[in-house]
């Protein structure tokens, strides 16, 4: 490129050549450079949270009157676009940087700085003097982190749960008088209906709800004003509960400053409870799409309880073939959020004495764990769950050949008898009425009225 592409910034290091058409500076620009890596920039809901952060900040800082308004104002406008993600190809840096998220903290100094100079006229914004004031980056990533999470898991991560479990829930009544057979030990078990069956998936979802909501008092809790070490060093001693107060009015979610700074600084423990949180819902999804997809195998040489939608074809070689597409997808988010957890975890126990150092990485792992279950949790509940059909004849075909029924009979033909008749009806491939017929001295009629399977899914002793 010609000496007209670039242009040159400074900092304490000296001079560097920064592209001309680029909104950020030489810190931005030195980090561009040392960390070509993975080519994964900082998600998006990230820099939405530093726009707010610095938003807030500006706000705080002129209403202490450390900010003039002219400044002020003008910061405030730029930090708006940057949340609102109109300069997010401003924000290149490389997830894997140095561990405290200063150079992401830079890069949204300098390109506020940059835009909100343009505003300003003649009194230039400084990314350091201005944008950052009372800031520190060992208080601004954390912060931005617990902002980040708590937005995201407000506005997307919740609403997709508990479509998930309304959506499972209606379908659980929807099929609430549909009498099938248990399974344990992927062996036949006593009669089930499919309400009961799916109502044990609602219920996991629900208590994963209240997990995620039960991390609120810790993830709410933000580091901002701590500055460098916890101490506060350099900002207003009313600045970060001030700045807290200003992000709970503009997004929603009930923020407030850290009763500890060094605790919120040092260590991310508030994100690893999130991401624990998060893998257990995880861990339900998965178990949710593994019973889906065995209820769903087949047509004819698997169980063939149920058809989900078919979404597309399933084989480039077996014409005719679908697959349960989207439970497939669900078990492959599942794991990997299980490994971003374990990711989170490590990074988690890297706080050496005042700061930890690998923010960025448990950053960009936190909130795609977020996205991930919130899109396909809405996409396991619209186009798996609400719309699979029932194979009836199946399900009734193999209650009536279930030698587990005999179970029933314990209370009137004890353990020893029932056993000798379910063998012989497996063994004979025979309904468990016609041999306990055959073998006791119970009539037709009061066999049919223990061996009942919608009677069965209602407990109790019989007989």
């Amino acid at each position: 490129m010609s000496d007209k592409s670039f242009r040159i910034e400074h900092d304490s290091m000296g001079e560097i050549k920064v592209p001309t058409d680029a909104l950020w500076g030489a810190q931005t620009q030195r980090a561009v450079d040392n960390f070509a890596i993975s080519g994964r920039p900082m998600p998006r809901a990230f820099i939405r949270a530093l726009g707010l952060i610095k938003g807030a900040a500006a706000a705080v800082n002129q209403s202490l009157g450390v900010l003039d308004k002219n400044r002020g104002q003008a910061i405030e406008a730029a930090t708006a676009e940057v949340a609102d993600g109109k300069h997010d190809r401003h924000f290149p840096l490389d997830v894997f940087q140095t561990g405290s998220g200063t150079s992401t903290n830079m890069n949204a100094n300098e390109v506020i700085a940059h835009l909100a100079s343009a505003r300003s006229g003649a009194d230039k914004v400084h990314p350091n003097d201005h944008v950052n004031m009372g800031q520190s980056s060992n208080d601004v990533i954390p912060t931005a982190i617990h902002v980040s999470a708590a937005v995201e898991v407000r506005e997307k991560l919740l609403p997709a749960l508990k479509h998930l479990a309304e959506t499972i829930e209606a379908k659980s009544k929807e099929t609430g008088k549909v009498v099938k057979t248990g399974r344990t030990h992927l062996m036949d078990a006593m009669p089930v209906t499919l309400g009961q069956e799916l109502s044990g998936w609602a219920a996991q979802i629900r208590h994963g709800i209240a997990r995620v909501e039960a991390t609120a008092p810790r993830l709410n809790a933000l580091a901002l004003g701590g500055t460098a070490v916890g101490t506060g060093i350099n900002a207003h001693p009313e600045f970060g509960r001030r700045v807290a107060a200003e992000l709970a009015k503009r997004t929603g979610v009930a923020f407030k400053t850290s009763d500890n700074y060094f605790e919120s600084m040092s260590s991310q423990d508030a994100a690893v409870e999130l991401s624990g949180q998060l893998k257990t819902v995880a861990v339900s999804l998965m178990k949710i799409a593994n019973d889906l997809r065995w209820m769903n195998s087949g047509p004819l040489a698997g169980l063939g309880e149920i058809a989900l939608p078919a979404l597309q074809p399933g084989s480039s070689i077996m014409p005719g073939k679908v697959n349960p597409v989207i439970p497939e997808a669900t078990a492959m988010v599942a794991a990997q959020v299980i490994g971003n957890d374990m990711t989170i975890t490590v990074a988690g126990q890297s706080g050496n004495f005042q700061l930890n150092v690998m923010l960025p990485v448990i950053a960009r792992n936190l909130l795609e764990s977020i996205e991930l279950l919130a899109n396909v949790s809405r996409a396991l509940a619209d186009d798996s769950i609400k719309g699979f059909t029932v194979n009836q004849e199946r399900l009734q075909e193999a209650l009536d050949k279930n030698p587990i029924l005999v179970t029933a009979l314990n209370s009137v033909i004890g353990y020893e008898k029932g056993a000798a008749i379910a063998k012989q009806a497996y063994r004979q491939k025979r309904p468990i009425l016609e041999v306990a017929k055959e073998m006791t001295d119970l009539s037709e009629v009061r066999l049919k009225e223990l061996l009942d399977p919608a009677d069965l899914t209602k407990g109790g002793i019989k007989g």
